[in-house]
């Protein structure tokens, strides 16, 4: 099965950084959060090639950059006493990475609903461009006692405000 394209551009280049964060996809025209990423030797397999699970731990990586550069950290979530935990996820995988490549991770607020929310993400191979895998993760809100609460102010805020 051959991916949809995903042909990222910036959106504005930033005098402080040489690397915008934001980046629009030319395919569909929706706004992505990026970051980067090379793959550890202890993130493949006997074959050589990133295990599959780890794509979890890169999803982590662009969830918690986003959320980081939001200006809303994982750490202040919990500590204002929420705690997002993993409902769901999905992925398709399209080509490998290999030990010491570069990835691009774009995030992107998805789906929303009372208590449960939603990432996108797409992984591109840093040099080639292209697509590793596609997917999402499912949270729930919940408080600290892990009873499913209503989504904190702030990452509704983030929803709202994210780049159109």
């Amino acid at each position: 099965m051959r991916p949809r394209p995903f042909l990222p551009e910036s959106l504005e280049k930033s005098a402080k950084e040489t690397k915008d964060a934001y980046v629009r996809n030319r395919t569909d025209g929706l706004v992505w959060h990026r970051c980067t990423y090379r793959t550890l030797y202890a993130d493949t397999d006997r074959s050589k090639v990133v295990y599959h699970a780890n794509y979890l731990r890169y999803f982590e990586v662009g969830r918690t950059t986003l959320m980081r550069d939001a200006a809303y950290s994982y750490r202040q979530i919990e500590a204002d006493g929420y705690i997002y935990p993993i409902i769901k996820v999905g992925i398709d995988y399209y080509s490998p990475l290999y030990y010491d490549d570069d990835m691009t991770i774009y995030t992107r607020p998805g789906e929303l609903e009372r208590v449960k929310l939603q990432f996108d993400y797409v992984i591109t191979h840093g040099e080639t461009g292209a697509i590793v895998c596609r997917g999402f993760t499912r949270h729930c809100a919940t408080n600290s006692s892990g009873k499913p609460v209503g989504i904190d102010e702030k990452t509704l805020l983030l929803w709202k405000n994210f780049p159109k």
